[in-house]
């Protein structure tokens, strides 16, 4: 039994939403699972303890330093453990250092699911969130536009739709920084030309995800945010993480959902009960 979903107080969809933008890893995709961990140990066996400091202080900190910084590119990750170990007193790497060793450790375990997926020994569906496909499907089917917009590298991020079976979705609107040191790249840039390509007003976008970034940036556009507040630790449980509804609530979430699966539910709060298209 899935967790309900959760609509703000008050939330009234806007008509006319024209595009959904959804965030990758963790939003549509499981294959990176487990990457705030991979990411914690690096910051981990980098990080110089203070002097009397609890494992316990460091951990949270690290924890903290990642989480806030969610959504957007990695590089900015790796720069704030490179600034964390200075302030330290440590001998910094730099943060393209740091982000290759992070690359390095993340790739193995992403390989393996691709190549699972790929050979047919795990159906693409159980790296999804449950009811992910549908609802592309759905959303589609009334009319929407379909991007992705991830805080990880474009190049690779293709790879993965691909591997999923998505590509026919997205075609070429999927978008990400363009190598490990693209600093300009943003995803609130992404989605002011989205709308700016057709001289839309911000309430015509739904942005979807797990990371405060692109719930923030869509509110501030005037757009709809749903947080997918997935227990990616439990795959298809059903259970909204505690950690990100208050994250992801707290920068303006309009919808939180655990998963897909309530499909009805979802698009009768976004007021896209009835497909436009056959």
């Amino acid at each position: 039994m899935s967790d309900p979903i959760e609509v703000r107080p008050g939330f009234v969809a806007p008509s006319g939403m024209r595009h959904a933008v959804f965030d990758w890893d963790g939003t549509l995709s499981f294959i990176r699972a487990g990457w705030g961990e991979v990411m914690l140990d690096v910051f981990l066996d980098h990080l110089p303890p203070l002097p009397g400091e609890e494992a316990a202080t460091r951990r949270a900190l690290a924890h903290d330093d990642i989480w806030r910084l969610n959504g957007k590119p990695t590089i900015h990750q790796m720069q704030c453990l490179a600034d964390r170990v200075t302030e330290r007193g440590g001998q910094a790497l730099t943060a393209s250092e740091y982000q290759a060793e992070y690359a390095s450790r993340l790739g193995h375990v992403v390989q393996q699911r691709i190549e699972s997926v790929s050979s047919g020994r795990a159906p693409a569906a159980s790296m999804q969130p449950p009811g992910a496909l549908a609802c592309l499907h759905a959303f589609g089917d009334r009319g929407l536009i379909l991007h992705v917009v991830s805080g990880t590298e474009v190049r690779y991020v293709r790879r993965e739709v691909e591997a999923l079976g998505l590509s026919d979705l997205f075609d070429e609107r999927i978008h990400g920084p363009s190598g490990p040191g693209d600093r300009a790249y943003t995803k609130r840039g992404v989605m002011e030309r989205i709308l700016a390509a057709d001289n839309l007003p911000g309430s015509t976008l739904v942005a979807l995800g797990d990371g405060h970034v692109e719930i923030e940036q869509a509110k501030a556009l005037g757009g709809t945010a749903v947080a997918v507040a997935t227990d990616e630790e439990n795959f298809g449980s059903g259970r909204i993480d505690p950690a990100k509804r208050t994250r992801l609530g707290g920068v303006g979430a309009d919808i939180i959902i655990p998963d897909y699966s309530d499909l009805p539910q979802l698009l009768s709060a976004l007021g896209l009960a009835s497909p436009t298209r056959g």
